[in-house]
């Protein structure tokens, strides 16, 4: 069974309140098994555009990730997020080859 991903480019305005949606989303992310791949760091923008962080997430399945994203305890966590950030999400299915 292919892995599913979280890939996001996020912008944030406030690293505090962000802080708290990190701690929120804990909860979401150990129930459906979540790892995470890059968290941030240092990163090289070769082409086209990106946000200042970039995060990858690796759960067991693609029905994981998106019952995660869907899950009521991620989408508390996502509130606190939308207030300080602006970013993009795809939740996309590994390669299974």
């Amino acid at each position: 069974m292919a892995k599913g991903y979280w890939v996001a480019h996020v912008d944030v305005r406030d690293p505090e309140v962000y802080a708290r949606y990190r701690a929120a989303n804990a909860e979401a992310f150990a129930a459906y098994g979540a790892r995470f791949l890059v968290r941030g760091g240092d990163q090289e923008l070769r082409e086209g555009a990106v946000r200042a962080r970039t995060v990858v997430i690796e759960f067991d399945s693609y029905a994981d990730a998106v019952a995660c994203y869907e899950s009521e305890a991620y989408q508390a966590a996502k509130a606190i997020r939308s207030e300080v950030s602006q970013g993009d999400l795809v939740i996309v299915e590994g390669y299974d080859g």
